[in-house]
């Protein structure tokens, strides 16, 4: 007869678990810290991409992996190799657990950090070469980075777990009572952000499974990418009466048809057609030979597909009912209905949950029944109600002419010769970053924003005539240039010197007014060679399509 584990032997157990985890852990730390940031770090020295941008991905993982490695591991070994005479833990996580703060500020940054990370990584052949060069090794266990950065997220809710399990089996009189619930109150306290964030970041570990799964091809890693729907369906073949084995992602943007591949680790599928929900329409339709049918029709493939129930049939006709793309927070400074700047008081974000829209409570004070929300009562703008509803607004001006300001950011960015932020200061004023645009169409004005979706300009500068000076300035920041005319004297810096002199080779054909047809026309066969850290959107007769920084 199997004998029963004493209340000694429990606390024992779970002492060990804490060590070996913290192991672990600690080992995770050393990847983030001494491989990932220290080789990145290396390059960036040699000036192939912003150190900052480095530092500003890896936050202060170094002092945590400092803190891990240097006392609480080392004071956990010492104590579990003298538990005979010491059978405690409380006391070490007492003394230790107010270092734990410091995980905040690791944590309010894992969604910058994330951003920054998939930005250079599909801006720099470098940077993406080092990362993906480091994730083949054997000691990153076939994961990503993302995976990894994962890890200080969730290690302090695990600490309390343990710490709760560990008090359950201490006896109320037990010397190490004390100490363990105070470590706890820290713990918990400290958890409460850790858990916040892992709440909100349970899709983006979804969408690194899945980006594995597609053998790392695929760019579905985005904040605001979500997944709806994964599942097995058969795919009903033209020719004859067999049905085929496939696998569905669908998205709140695309539907991926995949392929599976028989394999026990690494990518699981092979992406067939990625179909956008723009224009996606998804029907049921009626076959002699197979129930649950239903057929998915994109501008890129048609497909006649056979779910495994009448449910499950349901379920993805009535989900693929395509939801908004939301725009993010800091995408806008102003209403992009009213066009009126927000605050932090009077005048706060809120979203249109019809058109995605990033509006002020005055115009998102309407309701409606959204489809893709099983007709559930969502809040929406003023035009989108009226859309929905047929209801027209007594003080709607949408027919008065808009102004030379008035035109969205994204409409230029998306047909720009360049855009991209860039730090600007006039007459004194305090420095602020803008987003910058110079359109195609008007190829001799820059037009300057508060946000990348801004639906209105700061202010516009038409550049003929204008002189460029970039001799460097010891009262301006690195990287700095100015356009001067007359007693108008406009400032910008780039975020390093190599995009400076790129904004330059614009700026200057267009102060002169000779290069118009050049911007627009030229093709530039080679340009992708010449700044290769440049995202360039070709059309099919000119090489200078968009290029964004």
């Amino acid at each position: 007869m199997e004998q029963k584990e004493t209340n000694e032997q429990k606390l024992h157990k779970i002492a060990n678990e804490l060590l070996q985890t913290e192991k672990a852990y600690v080992a995770r730390l050393n990847l983030l810290d001494h491989v990932f940031l220290a080789k990145l770090m290396e390059e960036a020295g040699k000036g192939t991409f912003p150190v900052e941008v480095v530092k500003n991905i890896f936050s202060n993982i170094s002092s945590i992996n400092a803190f891990h490695s240097q006392f609480l591991l080392p004071d956990l070994e010492k104590r579990m190799g003298e538990w005979e005479s010491t059978p405690r833990i409380g006391d070490i996580l007492q003394k230790l657990t107010p270092f734990l703060k410091m995980y905040a500020e690791y944590v309010k940054n894992f969604d910058k950090a994330m951003e920054l990370l998939k930005q250079w990584t599909d801006r720099s052949p470098q940077f993406k070469a080092i990362i993906q060069e480091i994730q083949k090794q054997e000691m990153c266990g076939s994961l990503t980075l993302q995976h990894h950065m994962l890890e200080p997220v969730q290690r302090v809710p695990r600490y309390e777990m343990l710490l709760k399990d560990y008090l359950k089996k201490l006896p109320q009189e037990h010397m190490d009572r004390r100490d363990a619930e105070k470590s706890l109150e820290i713990i918990a306290t400290a958890a409460t952000h850790s858990n916040t964030a892992i709440r909100k970041n349970e899709n983006l570990k979804k969408l690194l499974e899945i980006y594995e799964m597609l053998g790392e091809e695929e760019d579905i890693v985005n904040a605001s990418n979500e997944l709806i729907k994964e599942g097995h369906i058969l795919k009903l073949a033209a020719r004859n009466t067999s049905a085929m084995d496939r696998y569905l992602f669908l998205f709140n943007n695309m539907l991926l048809y995949c392929v599976p591949k028989f394999s026990l680790v690494g990518q699981k599928f092979t992406v067939r057609t990625r179909i956008g929900i723009d224009g996606m329409k998804v029907t049921e339709t009626y076959n002699d030979d197979y129930l649950h049918t239903f057929q998915v029709s994109g501008k890129e493939r048609t497909l006649e597909l056979q779910a495994c129930s009448e449910q499950d049939k349901e379920d993805w006709i009535k989900l693929s009912v395509p939801s908004p793309r939301w725009i993010r927070d800091n995408e806008v400074t102003m209403c992009m209905k009213c066009r009126e700047p927000f605050n932090a008081l009077t005048r706060r974000r809120h979203h249109c949950r019809a058109c995605g829209y990033v509006v002020c409570w005055k115009c998102s004070d309407n309701k409606a029944p959204l489809e893709y929300d099983g007709n559930k009562i969502n809040k929406v703008c003023r035009d989108c109600y009226s859309v929905l509803t047929g209801h027209t607004d007594s003080e709607e001006k949408d027919g008065k002419k808009k102004g030379i300001l008035e035109i969205e950011a994204a409409q230029f960015s998306g047909s720009s010769i360049m855009c991209g932020f860039l730090q600007y200061c006039e007459k004194n004023k305090p420095w602020q970053k803008v987003w910058c645009v110079i359109p195609q169409k008007e190829a001799l004005v820059l037009y300057l924003y508060g946000a990348p979706q801004d639906v209105k300009a700061q202010c516009t500068i038409p550049l003929l005539g204008y002189s460029v000076d970039d001799a460097a300035r010891t009262a301006d920041p690195p990287a700095s240039f100015r356009l001067s005319q007359s007693k108008s004297v406009h400032s910008f810096a780039a975020e390093s010197e190599d995009l400076k002199q790129r904004w330059l080779r614009v700026v200057r054909v267009a102060v002169t007014g000779e290069g118009l047809i050049w911007m627009c026309k030229q093709p530039f066969p080679h340009m992708p060679h010449l700044i290769p850290a440049t995202l360039i959107h070709f059309t099919p007769r000119t090489a200078f399509g968009r290029v964004q920084y």
